[in-house]
């Protein structure tokens, strides 16, 4: 009778604990990802192609913000070089980042913005998600789907 009530008093202490340390892995790789996001984020401004590709899996997809669906770094690269227009790069600002550690992958969502070389206001702009993985060992994105919305 006394194991059962002993079992009876621990166990939802132990439930907490083991709540407790999962948020807190949760967090800890929170962390990481928003921590490769401000590092893209400054690769981009600095129009830094190279490191920021290194955020990215090799198969990694990418839907534009117009829908042009490109697949893979080497696609992305051409995109990039190919592109008309004034030298752009993008604030991508994350709203939410759910983490299935068992799987290695994560969820991100939130709103970007395009600007111009030099300027100080958003010329374009939308929501985005992606996809993250940690198959690797760090995280890196997957698969970004972005989508161009008119200005508030």
């Amino acid at each position: 009778m006394m194991r059962i009530r002993t079992l009876a008093l621990f166990s939802p202490l132990l439930a907490l604990l083991l709540l407790q340390s999962n948020l807190y892995g949760q967090e800890s790789e929170i962390k990481q990802i928003h921590a490769q996001r401000e590092a893209s984020n400054k690769a981009l401004k600095n129009f830094d192609e190279v490191l920021n590709n290194t955020f990215m899996t090799d198969d990694v997809l990418i839907t534009t913000g117009a829908g042009t669906l490109l697949s893979g770094k080497a696609e992305l690269i051409e995109y990039i070089k190919n592109a008309k227009g004034p030298r752009m790069y993008w604030v991508r600002t994350a709203n939410d980042v759910i983490v299935n550690p068992e799987a290695q992958l994560a969820w991100e969502e939130g709103t970007w913005e395009g600007y111009t070389e030099g300027a100080i206001i958003p010329v374009v702009g939308g929501k985005y998600a992606a996809q993250w993985t940690k198959k690797s060992g760090t995280w890196l994105i997957q698969s970004q789907l972005f989508v161009t919305l008119p200005n508030d």
